[in-house]
């Protein structure tokens, strides 16, 4: 993912939900969200290319979100492992939160720069590997992370986290709101944009909720909701080239 909101421990009914966006290249090979048959339980996208997601639920209510980091300066180790493998390896495992953030923080430098979220029924951890290895308990509220330092205010995080907000407070059932809130286009001021070492226009483009590009652009919009027993559902809405419609999926959990 490269913008998410998530809300954890908020609401009387819902543990964890979650807002998110996938940004990849239109010509990456992709899976939509499914059961996946190899790793009972899990219901996730996958990324063909490295059979890794970026954003899923596994049994007993565990969650995964990963984003990466934008920063041209930054280069991935040698022989880097999959990001996406984070998200898959936690949601099939029988790893705590907790457990897994601890054992990654670990061996973060050896990833490209990332930020990670892992909950179960417990917990909800962030790890992440830029400027350094870190890794932290999350606090009950809503949160929201794009592709710079966790809880950085950036316009686009702050507009996701403040429709989730606003969602949990009236009856939080019609989802239409949240897919409202990730299909935004609209841009930041130039006075309000972060400075990842881009060029100014392209910071701009990139400064949308939801990008619409030939090559580039928001690739899936993801949802989730848990309750405090562990179900709910996950949804997922598919883009193409220039923002193209080409989907939705919802499953029970």
């Amino acid at each position: 993912m490269c913008l998410v909101a998530i809300a954890w421990k908020t609401h009387p009914r819902w543990r964890l939900v979650l807002a998110g966006n996938r940004d990849e290249f239109h010509a990456r090979p992709t899976a939509a969200l499914a059961p996946w048959a190899d790793r009972p339980g899990v219901l996730a996208g996958r990324d063909l290319r490295s059979g890794g997601s970026w954003a899923g639920v596994g049994p007993h209510g565990r969650m995964a979100v990963v984003t990466n980091v934008r920063d041209p300066r930054l280069a991935a180790p040698p022989g880097a492992p999959s990001r996406g493998a984070l998200v898959a390896d936690f949601l099939a495992g029988p790893t705590s939160a907790a457990e897994a953030a601890d054992a990654l923080h670990a061996r973060a430098a050896a990833f490209a720069p990332f930020n990670l979220l892992l909950a179960d029924a417990a917990d909800c951890r962030y790890v992440g590997n830029w400027p350094g290895p870190q890794a932290r308990t999350v606090p009950p509220g809503v949160h929201g992370v794009s592709n710079g330092p966790f809880d950085a205010p950036w316009p686009k995080t702050r507009r996701l986290c403040a429709a989730l907000a606003g969602w949990l407070d009236g009856p939080a059932e019609d989802p239409a709101a949240l897919w409202a809130a990730l299909a935004d286009r609209s841009l930041a001021p130039d006075d309000q944009l972060p400075d990842t070492g881009i060029d100014l226009d392209l910071e701009r483009r990139l400064s949308a909720a939801f990008i619409a590009d030939p090559r580039y652009g928001t690739r899936a919009s993801t949802l989730i909701a848990l309750d405090h027993a562990g179900r709910g559902w996950i949804a997922e809405r598919r883009f193409g080239p220039d923002g193209v419609f080409v989907g939705e999926i919802r499953l029970e959990i």
